[in-house]
């Protein structure tokens, strides 16, 4: 079960991106700011010095995304594992490290930027608001899933 929300919360956002022009990202987007909206009931001087951050943050994080996604297609093209070499599987993991590692430096950056410019309740109740929201969509997901019969 938490093999399939970290794919979840790894590859929906990946989808969004994948579904480019047909509007389907900036439709979760667009929800997304309908939510953390009234989630956040900012103040008008709230909400002035928020928006731009998170247009930013959301921004950042979309470029590393669409990068990801990008090398995500390759490795899918390559031949099975056991056909590649020690430094080929080496590099991929590392790789994924890599893009780990900087959606986490993306996060710190943006935390610190909010927490600097805004009072951190208003922080927590953002990062609350985004936890909440992926919630929220797995379980339209599950719910819009057709059910798998046992056996």
């Amino acid at each position: 079960m938490k093999k399939l929300i970290f794919a979840l919360l790894i590859f929906v956002p990946c989808l969004a991106i994948a579904q480019g022009p047909r509007g389907g990202g900036e439709k979760m987007e667009a929800r997304k700011v309908a939510w953390l909206t009234t989630k956040l009931d900012l103040s008008a001087e709230d909400a002035k010095i928020f928006w731009p951050i998170y247009n930013d943050y959301v921004r950042e994080q979309s470029t590393l995304r669409k990068e990801r996604f990008q090398k995500m297609i390759s490795f899918r093209k390559l031949k099975e594992i056991e056909d590649l070499d020690d430094e080929e599987i080496q590099t991929l993991i590392l790789n994924d490290f890599n893009f780990r590692q900087r959606d986490l430096n993306i996060e710190r950056k943006y935390y610190n930027k909010f927490k600097s410019s805004l009072p951190i309740k208003t922080v927590g109740k953002f990062y609350r608001a985004q936890e909440a929201f992926k919630k929220e969509i797995l379980e339209q997901y599950r719910a819009a899933m057709p059910a798998q019969p046992s056996n």
